[in-house]
């Protein structure tokens, strides 16, 4: 009856029970937590409540692209950033997961295939079924930090792939596409006529300077992308309001391509003419929010970062490199599965991601969220790394 989209059983994994039996005997630490609602931050309430209350909001407006003062406020993000991004090169939609679907739709015919990195967002997956899509992994290496081996790359693709996504900086890796990485792939999608995906939500997030780094796939004052390129964003990342359901797609690349891609995901997304008003007319106050809400989070990952390095510095675990984003992974010690560590920090109390979630390479890993609440994060990995010696 039901579609092979979906997966076959819905069934909860071993992890899932325990943690929901753990929620029931009391309070968690949680350091998988993403949601920055929920982590203490400074939310200017006023000043948001009143954005969203604009008299344009009670008018429908409808337009395949979004109201244009939405998107030139998007376009006034990126220009500060150095990225040169006109407001007719921009589509918002309701979400960076609705940004991906209606790609895929654009994209691909069902069977298709689209090169996603690993590790990477286990969303993706569910996201290409239900558009009919399938995804084929690419690894990302570690040695002495991440990167993109264009070689290997190229060995995953076939006469069936479509496109190749990258996130930039990944999740959960942290980890940037460098300029010379970006220029091999570019050529690479150029010569077999593949689009490029680029998922930047995270790309504010960085730990650190380096003029290596690609920032953002927008095209610079330099010129256009030579691929066919998307760039992903949206508010759920930069300014910490998931609620607001408001993302955008940047198109780029040959003039002539981008005409073509543009018209087609223009009718995809007049069909749908998802995202509400009042967030659009807000749009211009709430993206101004990444100097406030955006800088906070910017500080709690950074400070985060540093305090988990100093921690683990001398014990059993190995904080792995990474450039930016909200997330660290841990190298523990291979006593026990990645599921028995994930177990036995329940018992703790302590809620945390097994390496496998993300399709970390086979060796024993932990994710945690660096913007978990401080004092959460530092009672949380204070236990932590207790029972990684007591599991030694």
């Amino acid at each position: 009856m039901f579609s092979r989209r979906l997966p076959a059983s819905l069934e909860a994994n071993r992890i899932s029970r325990a943690l929901e039996a753990a929620r029931a005997r009391g309070p968690l630490i949680d350091l998988t937590e993403t949601n920055p609602t929920r982590v203490g931050l400074r939310y200017p309430e006023r000043e948001i409540l009143d954005a969203l209350a604009q008299p344009g909001a009670l008018a429908y407006q409808p337009d395949p692209r979004g109201l244009l003062s939405a998107r030139r406020a998007v376009a006034g993000y990126y220009a500060e950033r150095g990225a040169t991004v006109s407001p007719e090169r921009l589509f918002l939609t309701a979400s960076t997961s609705e940004s991906y679907s209606l790609l895929f739709q654009l994209l691909c015919d069902p069977g298709d295939r689209v090169l996603v990195p690993e590790p990477s967002d286990p969303l993706f997956e569910l996201l290409a079924r239900l558009a009919a899509v399938e995804i084929a992994p690419y690894p990302l290496r570690y040695h002495a930090g991440w990167y993109l081996d264009i070689e290997e790359l190229e060995q995953k693709l076939d006469d069936r792939t479509r496109a190749v996504l990258v996130v930039n900086p990944n999740n959960p890796t942290g980890s940037f596409l460098k300029r010379g990485e970006l220029d091999r792939l570019e050529r690479v999608c150029a010569e077999r006529s593949l689009a490029i995906v680029s998922d930047e939500v995270f790309a504010d997030y960085w730990f650190a300077p380096d003029p290596e780094r690609v920032p953002t796939l927008a095209p610079g004052p330099a010129g256009q992308r030579r691929a066919l390129t998307f760039c992903l964003s949206g508010l759920s990342k930069l300014c910490g309001l998931p609620q607001l359901k408001l993302g955008w797609i940047v198109a780029a690349g040959p003039a002539e391509l981008v005409r073509e891609a543009e018209a087609r995901l223009e009718l995809i997304a007049d069909t749908y003419l998802s995202v509400g008003a009042p967030v659009q007319e807000a749009a211009p106050r709430l993206i101004a929010l990444i100097s406030d809400v955006g800088a906070q989070l910017a500080l709690r990952v950074r400070t985060a970062r540093a305090e988990l390095a100093a921690r683990v510095s001398g014990t059993a675990l190995q904080l792995l490199d990474a450039e930016g984003g909200w997330s660290a992974i841990l190298r523990v010690p291979r006593t026990r599965s990645e599921e028995e560590w994930v177990l036995q920090l329940l018992d703790d109390g302590v809620v945390v991601h097994p390496g496998f979630f993300f399709d970390m390479p086979e060796e024993a890993y932990l994710v945690v969220s660096l913007i978990a609440k401080p004092e959460d994060f530092s009672e949380g990995i204070e236990r932590l790394i207790a029972r990684v010696h007591a599991g030694l």
